[in-house]
């Protein structure tokens, strides 16, 4: 995948790969963002709701490339559209949640309560603009650098991964200077490197129970994804120690720290995030949750088989 540095590049790229009617997916917070686009859709909500992707994937039967601006909302909802029609796919990430870096997707069935997803999105570059992460406020910051984090750390249950390791010293270190200099531009680009380092690594080695958790509570309730990750990673990072402690060692390594998971509630808890009693999940759907994270993907693949009993006791952990 084709990566640079500046919102210039948008137009560049896009002239050097000849496509000449772009449609621009974002949110309304960027909707007039000035990149060169033919058309733009500006109705991207949090979690991909099927009905926003459907919508987005009318909008694009006239056009010849697919502009994702926007946190992972956005890019997943460009990356849904251009899995359905097939069109070429520039991301423009404005956070830290590195979903540029696979070819899947998730979206959410708002009525069924349930996060969704599939793959074959065609993202053939990422630019990345550091002044776009500016005005981000503390907890979507430290929530979806968590997440990065998540990608990093995860990463790392396969083996030894330069850009894991990388991408979560870059983060360990810089999110509590973006927490305390929020306009801090050069923190803010050490921080997005970071996350692009974690996003190349989840790219190359997936997600695992943490993960899944943190989309299960997501599908159910519609809470923000990276504050999912930052309270469902801890006790997954101690459930599969066991399994995986030279991953573990590695992450403590990245992150300078004795005890990886506690330093992970430590930065967690730069974004206020506590207990998931405070996100108003109730403690009687813990089974249920239990459930439907057991049947995910990533907790199918995680190094240490992981019970609906055993990741009850995960959420207990943190509720």
């Amino acid at each position: 995948m084709i990566v640079r540095w500046g919102l210039q590049e948008v137009g560049r790229l896009l002239e050097e790969l000849g496509l000449e009617r772009p449609l621009l997916v974002t949110s309304a917070r960027f909707a007039g963002l000035d990149v060169p686009v033919r058309e733009r859709f500006t109705d991207v909500r949090p979690h991909a709701p099927l009905e926003v992707v459907a919508a987005a994937t009318e909008r694009a039967e006239s056009v010849d490339a697919l502009v994702g601006v926007g946190g992972g909302s956005a890019i997943d909802t460009a990356k849904a559209v251009s899995a359905a029609t097939g069109l070429p796919h520039l991301a423009l990430p404005t956070t830290y949640a590195g979903a540029e870096w696979t070819p899947y997707f998730g979206t959410r069935d708002e009525e069924r309560r349930v996060k969704a997803g599939g793959s074959g999105a065609h993202t053939v570059a990422a630019v990345y603009e550091p002044d776009l992460t500016l005005d981000l406020p503390r907890e979507e910051t430290v929530g979806i650098a968590l997440n990065a984090l998540a990608h990093a750390a995860e990463a790392l249950y396969g083996g030894r991964s330069e850009d894991a390791s990388a991408g979560a010293r870059l983060i360990g270190e810089h999110l509590p200077e973006v927490v305390e200099r929020p306009r801090d531009l050069d923190a803010r680009t050490r921080l997005l490197e970071g996350a692009v380092h974690a996003g190349r690594a989840l790219g190359e080695r997936g997600l695992f129970v943490g993960h899944a958790m943190a989309q299960a509570l997501g599908g159910r309730y519609g809470l923000p994804h990276g504050a999912m990750n930052a309270l469902c990673l801890p006790p997954a990072l101690r459930f599969n120690e066991p399994a995986v402690p030279e991953a573990i060692g590695a992450l403590a390594e990245a992150l300078d720290a004795a005890d990886p998971a506690l330093r992970v509630e430590e930065l967690a808890g730069l974004g206020g995030f506590g207990r998931l009693r405070d996100f108003g999940v109730p403690e009687g759907d813990l089974p249920q949750l239990a459930e439907d994270t057991a049947v995910r993907g990533g907790a199918r693949a995680n190094p240490r088989p992981a019970s609906p009993a055993e990741i009850v006791e995960l959420f207990r952990s943190i509720w």
